[in-house]
């Protein structure tokens, strides 16, 4: 089945929206094709066919749409055929993760539970003492000078 070209253009338009609301270039074939490699668990896609999407030429399929759509937090439904926008998700950079986290990640597998575990626990130090810095400490009590003269 050809797709029209408006359902083609429709998605390049809320594909590249997507991007720039989650901070990412939608000009950038080249970063579209890595971030969503990284994403991906089947064979990657060429820079090429990154460009297909962006420029409205190509339409992704259902697994690559259903990878996207999870990476840039939209209703997969809304990024296929558009629609209401108040479907949109909010995107929350608190749980987005970005490529090099997704390394980090991925390296950790190669090393053994041990050696895991260690990595876990030195992420939960460094957690532990931002978040106690981001915390305010009472201030120290203030002398207040008497008004009552004591004799």
């Amino acid at each position: 089945m050809i797709k029209s070209s408006s359902e083609r253009t429709g998605f390049s338009s809320r594909l590249q929206q997507c991007l720039r609301n989650s901070h990412h270039s939608p000009d950038s074939p080249t970063e579209l094709a890595r971030e969503f490699n990284v994403r991906f668990n089947a064979r990657p896609i060429t820079v090429h066919a990154a460009r297909k999407w962006l420029v409205g030429e190509a339409i992704p399929t259902q697994d690559k749409m259903r990878t996207l759509a999870t990476w840039l937090q939209v209703p997969i439904e809304w990024l296929r055929f558009g629609g209401d926008e108040q479907q949109i998700s909010s995107l929350d950079p608190v749980n987005a993760l970005r490529s090099a986290d997704l390394k980090l990640i991925a390296d950790m597998h190669f090393l053994d539970e041990h050696h895991r575990q260690i990595v876990r626990e030195f992420i939960r130090i460094i957690v532990r003492t931002y978040r106690q810095k981001q915390v305010p400490q009472p201030a120290p009590p203030v002398a207040v000078p008497s008004l009552i003269d004591e004799a």
